[in-house]
Formats: structure tokens, sequence, C-alpha cells
């Protein structure tokens, strides 16, 4: 089954939209694959935590670490959250060994063909001065990178998008106390842990979350006759950041822009940029216009009407851990073009491997399947 590259893009353009005002989100993801792939940085099983999409702790089958991708989380958390964050996540690679290959029983695939299983799960906050509100929970699996179970966390039940998902939801359904544990998990634990993550990450930041701020232009790729002027701005926090092109100091309309959204880099901070095509001849009156909670004033940075810095270095597109977690969707598409993939997404909880509920105790598949969704932060 071949993958085209309009799903390819959809999961992009998912990962890369940009979060609206002053949300704040936490979500972890695992991956696990049917059988080893001989490439280079893709192992048979990945788990990584992303605070507002930035990558903040990393787990493979190779190391079996749980280790930290954030400065501030490496000196903010204790030697047993690490400790504790190993054990529960070498539970986790075991449990999605087994559940791999009762998928592919479960759906007649052959061992032959590559399967991928992917589980995410976590929570988006509203931030309003410092108080974090719960907004939304989001806990599913995906299998073959299509949706194969979720959790509905209002009317606290499990759904099922495929029948081959039904025997889970009905298991899972009967677990009063597994469905219990998921909603408060995701409207309770995981809003202290993301609140716990977010004070920690912004005393790191205080020193470096100003944005700075370029206007360039380069060849259009459109229209020889026309040039592709970029605003771009770069290293601010938090994320929520207002940005318009102008003329005369008139803001050109939305529709005519093309927007990057915006994204992480790799230290914490964030970056946006917006363009417009332009005719060549019209190089007159352009600024950039940037507003940001850091800044006591707007920052106005005009164009020159020059092209000189078209191939500028500063613009970088994905790194840090959004690239990593770029790679490990085209990864997955691609292997899923030559085999098939298995994909199942929930998240981590507290620091504590043995929660008041652990998925060990409840089977994906009648009893053949034992979850490990354990408590993690």
């Amino acid at each position: 089954m071949g993958v085209g590259l309009a799903p390819v893009a959809l999961l992009l353009c998912a990962v890369c939209a940009p979060a609206l005002g002053d949300k704040h989100s936490l979500f972890y993801i695992y991956t696990s694959l049917s059988k080893n792939v001989d490439l280079p940085g893709i192992y048979d099983f990945t788990a990584m935590g992303l605070l507002d999409d930035s990558e903040i702790d990393y787990y493979n089958s190779k190391d079996q670490m749980k280790i930290p991708r954030q400065d501030w989380m490496r000196e903010k958390m204790q030697e047993d959250y690490w400790e504790k964050g190993t054990q529960s996540r070498k539970s986790k690679e075991q449990w999605f060994r087994v559940n791999v290959d009762i998928l592919m029983q479960r759906m007649r695939h052959n061992q032959t063909d590559l399967h991928v299983l992917q589980w995410r799960h976590g929570c988006e906050v509203d931030d309003k001065n410092g108080k974090m509100k719960y907004l939304s929970g989001i806990d599913e699996y995906s299998y073959d990178g299509s949706e194969f179970l979720s959790f509905d966390d209002e009317n606290m039940r499990w759904v099922a998008p495929v029948p081959a998902a039904e025997p889970t939801k009905r298991k899972w359904d009967n677990v009063t106390i597994l469905n219990q544990y998921t909603k408060g998990y995701l409207e309770r634990e995981c809003v202290d842990w993301l609140t716990k993550f977010m004070e920690y990450g912004q005393e790191s930041l205080r020193n470096h979350s100003p944005p700075d701020v370029y206007v360039f232009a380069k060849k259009s790729q459109t229209s020889s006759d026309k040039l592709t002027l970029t605003c771009l701005a770069t290293g601010f926090y938090p994320k929520d950041l207002k940005m318009r092109l102008r003329r005369f100091t008139t803001s050109l309309p939305d529709h005519l822009l093309t927007s990057s959204g915006v994204r992480p880099n790799g230290d914490g901070t964030y970056q946006l940029r917006k363009s417009v095509d332009i005719q060549k001849e019209d190089t007159a009156g352009y600024d950039c216009y940037v507003t940001h909670s850091t800044l006591q004033e707007p920052v106005t940075k005009e164009w020159d009407g020059s092209c000189k810095d078209c191939r500028m270095g500063i613009i970088v597109s994905f790194v840090g851990g959004f690239f990593l977690v770029v790679i490990v969707v085209v990864v997955v598409l691609v292997l899923r073009h030559k085999g098939m993939i298995c994909w199942r997404s929930d998240g981590e909880t507290n620091g504590d491997i043995n929660g008041p509920v652990s998925y060990n105790q409840v089977s994906m598949e009648c009893d053949e399947m034992n979850s490990a969704s354990g408590v993690e932060g």
C-alpha cells in the first residue's frame, strides 16, 4: 500500500501548525517498528516528550535511557526522575513489541512487511496570567499511519474508528477505573506537569526571549519578474507573536501572504516567517512590523530594496526537537510506502512508574494484549 505526497504534506502541516494566543501543550509520542530497519537514527522503539512542540526528553531502544533534551530539564529534574522515566519507557518498549505482533495478526498482515505502532497523549492549556486552564486532552493510537483508537475525554470512553479496534474498545470501556484514571491524567496531572515544565523553561529563557527581526528578498520561484519579500522573527519566547508585512505603514492583507506558522528552534525559542510576492520594480516603502510581550515597543524593520540577503544563513526551517519529530513522521511514512505501519498514540503521566492504574493491567485485544502506559512525566 503506497502513500502519496498529499498525506505527507498534511502530516507535516499538522506538526507545523502554530499555537494561537497563550496556549501551551505537553505531549508524549511513542513509536515502535515491527522489525529492525537499517537506517541511521531510526530505532525499533523511540519515545519523546514535547513541550510546545519542542523536544524536552528522549529515549530509544538502542541506548535505553530517558535523557533530557533541554538544559533546563537537565538542571531542574532530579536523578530519580530520569531513573524512573527510564524504567517506565523500558516497560513501554516491551509492551509495544508484543502489541505490534498482535495487531499484525488482527489485521492479517504478514511478518515480512514493516508496521508501525504509535501512541500519543497529553494536554493543551490556556495560560492566563500564569494560571493554566485545561482546554483539551489527547490519548490516541494509530496503526499504519491511520487512526486506530482514541479516548473521548468528555464522555470518558474509547472511540474505535475501525472494526479492528472494537475488541479493544469494549475491553477498555469495561474497566471503569482505567477510563477514570485516563481522564484524571489528561485534565489534572498532565496540566500539573506542563505548569511545572513551563516554569522551569521560562526561567531559563528570560535572558534571550525577545525576537530578532529580519526582512529580505529573493527571486520568486513562480515568476521571473517578481521578488519574494520575507519577514523573519526568530529567537523569541513565549511563542505568541504578531507580525505584519506593510507598505507605507499599511498592513498587507493576509490572503496575499504565505506564513510558516510559529515553529520551535532547538533552544526552546521560536521563529515565524511571512512572505509576499511583489514586482521587481516595486521596492519602496516595505517594512516588517513585530510585536511581542518581551518588547517595550514594536520592532519595525525597513526593507532596503535589495536582494543581497536572499541566501542569508539565518533562515532555519526545522531545528532541534522539531527536526526530530519531522524526521520520525517522514521516515515512518516512507517506510509505510515500502511495507505497512502500525501507529498508536497515548501519553505519559507523572514520574512514578507505578500509578494507581497501569495499562499493564488492561489488554488491547482480549487477554492477549497488555498495555504499558505507565505513569511518567
